[in-house]
């Protein structure tokens, strides 16, 4: 019993071990075909130049059906609105914008102070782009508002050109707060119109792919830095402490300076209400991921906080016994509509267009997150002129730039919500807090709202983990996230954005100019050919050389490529054609000495002839004679001279490395893999002519592999193939041109036309 039941797993893992093995047999195939060139590969597939499609000439047409679809494109709403499911979606839309309306309430106050802004400013920054952004937005999911870093980076702008220094009265030195809310409200305002202007228009001439030069590490690392920004610029509310308005590079480093040195002069009152509004927030964070489950909607913490906070202050007169800064005055009702500043246009234009760029990368990367997740495609240009329009029509009406956030977003998402019928019904609850309900925040401490903003910022700040994660993964983009958070966090949101990009499309350049270059081998029985320093198993083909780089070529990496190819291949191929220069040079010289030579001992023989001279007919006849043998006598002796010399320097059919003493490459053919080629520009292909030059100099035969067929037509159109160089010598794959270059090996006769000519 014993031995039976031990043979039993085994025999299973033997009948295991065979099913794998014909299974593995039953996936082999076998494809027998003949040995493909350029040349017979367009005509067995009979390949023909592709007919181009002229886009700008739908682009003129007119018709019913044109202005129907231009229309649906650029007002969506149109499209989706009348085939709206009320009964499947309109109760998980109502519940959401409630829900992103109760956090958008107390967010929208404190981002306005962010933004150096009165809190009211908030509020009208939370309705105006949101509804317009329910008509013009593609994407379903994204909460469009007020922005953490949207609001730090306005407050930069709205500090450094209406400081509090500029409005101080001269009677007691305090800093006349109505005159410099209404600058930094006209500010804001005509920021917020030149990134709507910069949106849109970017929207209309489709540049929407600006934004792909933001890559994931570099955005992550800017709005860390950015939350770190918001972190600092609170801390003033905080502590209670009346700062200095800095700007410019190193700003942040004076501010957490000087805040350290003002410390003593923190309010107490102040820092307790921060302390404990922080602390009812993070719990109700702590309580809501608990209890996410049981719960139909996340417990409203912010607007807790706010109605508590403000009941308190106003019950214990906070602003009057403890020194505590509320928010004050909040006018009731819409405020008309105010046409822009043209005169600061000039002062904000670059400011304006860098919130366009990260306005746009913020919201077009999480509405990209939300549609891959739910099915359903973000037209990145619309984005861009729905984001622009909300923030031009919103400038209009004395608002901020604004983005979408995260968290609201996730919120929107999470309860129910389906399509920007949420964020309708967030704005039409903004609106009626503006109108009715706004003025009861009067006495909310601004400690409460600074408290809200860095609670909210955890999520941002847990992206510090990106560098642990990043080591791991990928070491450059690592470099990439700390040169922007770095350059951000030094030269402040603007500059540190242009240090970023322009790092990163210089480390891009760097990553082209150093590609991965390989000599490959071929697999075993096979025809796959891979680096042979990397699979073990793979063998180089005896007589074939194959080389490829990881990279396309092109002017910026043409002379690396050739350089790495060289040395790879093993031969000083500079040095080989330098020595087979001299030698070929040596062998002409003598030729020429030696032609020179008999010139002079013929000329010597004919001079003694002709002082024997004779005056008489007969004696001029016979001297005649012998002249004519002379002459025949000195050409046959300069062809006999030139024939010796052509034996000397083996011929002009002989003129082989071999014969000149020369060592000899391990190697008759070299075939370049060419298939990680996207294009060719003219550097590149003088450098494939040097290259197939300098090798046949070296009695190298090369051939080139794997072209895709546009960057074939390019080399066509570059007039590269010619009498030497014909698409004979480019094949479909690697394999083709090795089985061609071992039946085609290269003879060491040399061409007449190949041989160096001095």
């Amino acid at each position: 019993m014993g031995l039976s039941d031990a043979s039993g797993p085994r025999d299973t893992q033997v009948l295991l071990a065979t099913t794998e093995t014909m299974q593995l047999r039953r996936r082999d195939y076998h494809v027998e075909r003949p040995l493909l060139n350029q040349e017979q590969l367009e005509e067995l597939g009979r390949w023909g130049a592709a007919t181009g499609t002229h886009q700008w000439r739908t682009w003129l047409q007119c018709s019913h059906a044109r202005a129907r679809a231009l229309l649906l494109q650029h007002l969506p709403v149109l499209a989706w609105l009348p085939r709206y499911p009320v009964r499947e979606w309109l109760l998980g839309d109502l519940l959401s914008g409630l829900s992103v309306a109760i956090m958008q309430l107390p967010q929208g106050l404190a981002y306005a102070l962010l933004a150096g802004l009165p809190p009211v400013f908030g509020l009208y920054s939370s309705f105006y782009p949101v509804f317009i952004y329910f008509l013009f937005g593609t994407s379903r999911h994204i909460s469009v508002g007020t922005f953490a870093v949207m609001s730090v980076m306005v407050g930069s702008v709205t500090e450094s050109l209406a400081p509090d220094e500029a409005f101080l009265q001269a009677s007691n030195s305090t800093v006349d707060e109505a005159a410099r809310d209404a600058i930094r409200v006209q500010l804001a305002s005509t920021l917020s119109v030149l990134v709507g202007l910069f949106q849109v228009g970017l929207g209309l001439v489709h540049f929407g792919f600006v934004v792909t030069y933001l890559s994931e590490p570099l955005v992550r690392g800017y709005t860390t830095a950015a939350s770190v920004q918001v972190f600092v610029s609170q801390l003033k509310y905080v502590f209670g402490l009346h700062l200095s308005s800095t700007s410019g590079p190193l700003s942040l480093i004076y501010t957490v300076v000087e805040v350290c040195r003002k410390l003593p002069q923190s309010v107490i009152g102040t820092v307790v209400t921060a302390v404990v509004a922080g602390v009812v927030l993070v719990l109700v964070k702590l309580l809501n991921d608990k209890l996410q489950r049981h719960l139909p909607l996340p417990l409203p913490g912010e607007l807790f906080t706010l109605i508590g906070a403000t009941g308190i202050s106003y019950g214990v007169g906070l602003k009057h016994r403890f020194g505590v800064d509320v928010v004050g005055q909040i006018p009731a009702g819409l405020v008309p509509p105010v046409a822009p500043s043209p005169q600061l246009f000039a002062e904000l234009v670059g400011k304006a267009f860098t919130i366009a760029v990260v306005g746009f990368a913020i919201a077009i990367s999480l509405g990209k997150i939300f549609a891959l997740r739910h099915g359903y495609r973000v037209d990145s240009n619309q984005e861009l002129v729905a984001l622009g329009l909300s923030n031009l029509i919103g400038g209009i009406f004395q608002c901020f730039p604004v983005s979408c956030s995260m968290s609201r977003s996730l919120v929107q998402e999470s309860t129910g919500g389906n399509t920007q019928v949420a964020g309708a019904v967030s704005s039409l609850f903004i609106l009626i807090i503006i109108v009715k309900l706004g003025e009861l925040f009067q006495d909310l401490p601004k400690a409460v709202l600074a408290a809200t903003i860095i609670v909210n910022l955890k999520g941002m700040l847990k992206q510090f983990t990106d560098i642990c994660s990043l080591w791991k993964a990928n070491r450059v983009d690592l470099l990439i996230w700390l040169v922007t958070f770095v350059a951000t966090i030094l030269l402040n949101l603007d500059l540190g954005l242009a240090v970023a990009v322009v790092f990163s499309l210089l480390l891009l350049v760097v990553r082209m100019q150093l590609p991965h270059y390989s000599v490959l081998g071929q697999v075993p029985d096979t025809d796959i050919y891979r680096d042979v320093a990397e699979f073990s198993e793979a063998r180089e083909v005896p007589g074939v050389k194959v080389f490829r780089s990881s990279a396309t070529m092109c002017f910026a990496n043409a002379e690396l490529y050739s350089d790495a190819l060289k040395q790879r291949c093993g031969v000083d191929v500079d040095h080989l054609i330098s020595q087979k220069k001299k030698l070929l040079k040596k062998q002409e010289l003598k030729l020429k000495r030696m032609q020179k030579k008999l010139q002079k001992q013929t000329a010597a023989s004919v001079c003694t002839s002709a002082s024997n001279v004779n005056t008489s007919d007969g004696d001029i006849e016979s001297n005649n004679v012998e002249d004519s043998k002379a002459k025949a006598s000195t050409e046959s002796k300069l062809e006999d001279a030139a024939a010796h010399g052509q034996e000397d320097g083996k011929g002009p059919n002989l003129l082989t490395l071999k014969a000149l003493g020369l060592s000899q490459p391990g190697f008759h053919s070299l075939v370049l893999d060419l298939g990680a080629l996207s294009f060719v520009d003219t550097v590149c292909l003088k450098s494939l002519k040097n290259i197939f030059r300098d090798f046949r100099e070296i009695e190298v035969e090369v051939y080139m592999a794997a072209c895709h067929t546009p960057v074939v037509a390019q080399l066509e159109a570059g007039q590269f193939f010619d009498a030497s160089i014909t698409k004979q010598h480019l094949f479909a794959s690697v394999h083709d041109a090795v089985i061609f270059a071992l039946q085609h090996p290269r003879s060491n006769q040399v061409s007449p036309v190949l041989v160096t000519k001095l």
